[in-house]
This record gives C-alpha cells, sequence and structure tokens, in this order.
C-alpha cells in the first residue's frame, strides 16, 4: 500500500464518551420526539372514561388522602404556620408527581420499545426524552388547579412565579439524569423495574412533600440538600407560596441534580451501542 493510499484510509469504530451520545443527532431527529410524545401521550389517554381529567384528578385526591392522614390524623396541620395544609400539600406534591412519573415513564421506555430499537436506527436518548412529555403535559395542567387553590386560600401570587421555569428545568434534569439511567441498565436487567417503586418510596419521604424542611433538626439538613429533589421542590413551594428561598440549599441540591444528569447521559451514552443486540 503507498503512502497516499494509507493517508486515505478511514477507520470506523463505536463513539465513546460524550460523542457516543450523538446529541446533534437528537436534534436533527427532533420530529421523531414530537410524534413519540404525541404518540405516548394518546395511548397514555385513549379509551379512558374521564381522559386528561385524570392529569387532575391523581394530584387532587392524592392531596386530599395525605391531608386526612397526615394533616388530620398526624397533626401535621395545626403545626403548620401561615399557611394552609392542603394548599402546601399540593404545591409539593405536584412538582413530586412530576418527578415520580417521569422515572416510571422513561426508564421503562426503551424496555417498552424493544421493538423499534431493534429495527430502526435514530438517537435512543429520543425515548426517555419523549415519555417525559406526558408527565410535563400533567404537570401544566395541573398547575392551573394549584393557583385556583392559591386564590381560595388567599395566598397572593407574584413575579415571583416566573422563577418556576428554571426551577422546572432543574427537577426535569433530576428526572431524565435518573431516568436515562435506569432506561439503560434496565435493557441488561430487567429486575431493576421493581427497584423503581420502592426507590420513589424512599424517596418521597426523605424528600419534604408532606412536611416543611424546618420539622428537621437542623443539623441534619445539609444532608437532605444533598437529595436533588429536596432544595428544588423547597424552592418551588416557595415561590409559589411565598417565603424565603434558601439559595444555598438550592444551589447544592441543584447541582446534585446536574451532576446526576451528566452521569445518567454519560453511562447511557457508553450503553447505548448495546442496546440493540441486548435488548
Amino acid at each position: 500500500m503507498s503512502s497516499m493510499q494509507a493517508s486515505r484510509l478511514t477507520v470506523i469504530g463505536p463513539r465513546r464518551g460524550m460523542a457516543a451520545l450523538d446529541l446533534a443527532g437528537v436534534w436533527r431527529y427532533r420530529e421523531l420526539w414530537w410524534t413519540l410524545a404525541v404518540r405516548d401521550l394518546q395511548i397514555r389517554y385513549k379509551q379512558t372514561l374521564l381522559g386528561v381529567a385524570w392529569a387532575v384528578i391523581v394530584p387532587v385526591v392524592t392531596m386530599l388522602v395525605l391531608h386526612v392522614f397526615f394533616g388530620k390524623v398526624m397533626g401535621l396541620a395545626a403545626r403548620m404556620d401561615g399557611v394552609a395544609y392542603p394548599v402546601f400539600l399540593f404545591a409539593g406534591n405536584l412538582p413530586w408527581l412530576l418527578f415520580s412519573n417521569t422515572l416510571n415513564y422513561s426508564s421503562n421506555s426503551l424496555v417498552n420499545n424493544s421493538h423499534i430499537l431493534s429495527k430502526v436506527y435514530f438517537p435512543r436518548l429520543i425515548l426517555p426524552l419523549s415519555a417525559a412529555a406526558g408527565p410535563v403535559a400533567d404537570y401544566l395542567i395541573a398547575f392551573v388547579v394549584l393557583l385556583g387553590m392559591c386564590v381560595w386560600f388567599e395566598v397572593a401570587l407574584t413575579w415571583r412565579l416566573m422563577m418556576l421555569a428554571p426551577l422546572l428545568v432543574l427537577l426535569m434534569a433530576a428526572a431524565l439524569g435518573l431516568s436515562v439511567l435506569l432506561a439503560a441498565v434496565m435493557v441488561s436487567y430487567r429486575d431493576v423495574r421493581h427497584v423503581i417503586p420502592f426507590l420513589t418510596q424512599v424517596l418521597f419521604f426523605v424528600t419534604p412533600v408532606i412536611y416543611p424542611l424546618s420539622f428537621v433538626p437542623e443539623r441534619y439538613q445539609w444532608l437532605m440538600y444533598l437529595n436533588p429533589l429536596c432544595g428544588i421542590i423547597e424552592a418551588m413551594r416557595a415561590v409559589t407560596l411565598g417565603g424565603a428561598i434558601n439559595v444555598e440549599g438550592l444551589t447544592t441540591s441543584g447541582g446534585a441534580a446536574v451532576l446526576l444528569l451528566i452521569v445518567g447521559v454519560l453511562w447511557f451514552g457508553a450503553a447505548e451501542r448495546k442496546f440493540a443486540d441486548v435488548i
């Protein structure tokens, strides 16, 4: 082989690191993302009695049940200072449901679409991203109910509501980071799906959804903020109902959310080239 022929030799191999994620490919396939997101929404509410009303019914009924058992029976409502416990619960449970639903749907997206993975090429990250569209839509619908509750309980709505947008991005970073990590692992180990309900149950009680963080002894609060949901949900509740934002705690939780997203997508990118063979 001459030196000119050797210089034209091209070696094709699997991409590694960030290149394996093919983020540019995700953008090129954005129409596929939209198609899959709409399909998931249609399947979710197809042949249902109440349709999208479930987006409101689930958080409202959950709030009522939590209010009865934790607010009335366990007396948490009497310990609240300056805010009605039902609206406090709803403001915390709404982002929690967004996280848990995203985790549930996105982490199962690869296994549920295994017939597509083995036949057609596209950036696999499209699947967990499209599965997250439904929970976001549910959140936006139910958020209207939260605004109505704020009016009913005479909670002043201020310009700080605009801060919900970046906080929502941080929340989705945590949800998608954990989701894509579990989705990649679930391709090889299907029993991981049994861990997800247990994981969400544990996270629910270590996240200040049914109680304010002030109920936790101050010396342990820094440990709570290592949970990315803690500072984010506390901040989302504060900007909605009024109250001070713990900037240090939000920074810690937000940093944990971003770190979780980075670890999740890197793990996903490293495992992606094996999905079609293993699934």
